[in-house]
């Protein structure tokens, strides 16, 4: 009978523990929130920023400071979406951005990223255009690049 007692209470522990490390492990969503400014650089191409905004739920936007035509921002906000699991972030959003030196995409870009801090984050990203590329085993052309990200304090 004390051995099983011994193991009900052994088990309880562990469910209790493991409860509450899954909540304080998975529930950073108020690390996210707020507006961060992100410096990010294509392949073979110059720095460009942008203000990504975190709201609730997994909504956001971004705010494209200098990819517009002659490196002007681009007028309103673009629609983004993030997620975070444990200490790793991922938001995406559908952007227009030049390519080299003469042209300019819409596509996919996606930030991946792991938190430095509660007021950075840095990482790799992906930008996935939507013109289909027929030399590409995926059909589409995709270039990477890096970033960092710095809470912005109001």
């Amino acid at each position: 009978m004390r051995v099983f007692l011994g193991s009900l209470l052994l088990l309880s522990i562990i469910s209790i523990h493991a409860v509450a490390s899954h909540v304080t492990s998975t529930d950073h969503s108020a690390t996210v929130l707020g507006r961060w400014r992100v410096k990010f650089t294509l392949l073979g191409g110059t720095e460009k920023n942008l203000v990504f905004e975190a709201r609730p739920k997994g909504a956001g936007s971004f705010v494209l400071l200098d990819t517009g035509p002659d490196d002007k921002p681009v007028p309103g906000e673009q629609t983004a979406a993030w997620s975070l699991t444990t200490n790793n972030l991922s938001v995406s959003s559908e952007v227009e951005l030049p390519i080299g030196t003469c042209c300019r995409e819409t596509g996919t870009l996606i930030l991946k990223a792991k938190f430095n801090s509660g007021d950075s984050f840095a990482g790799k990203l992906v930008f996935v255009t939507n013109i289909e590329e027929d030399e590409s085993p995926y059909k589409y052309h995709s270039t990477v690049g890096t970033f960092t990200a710095t809470r912005v304090r109001d």
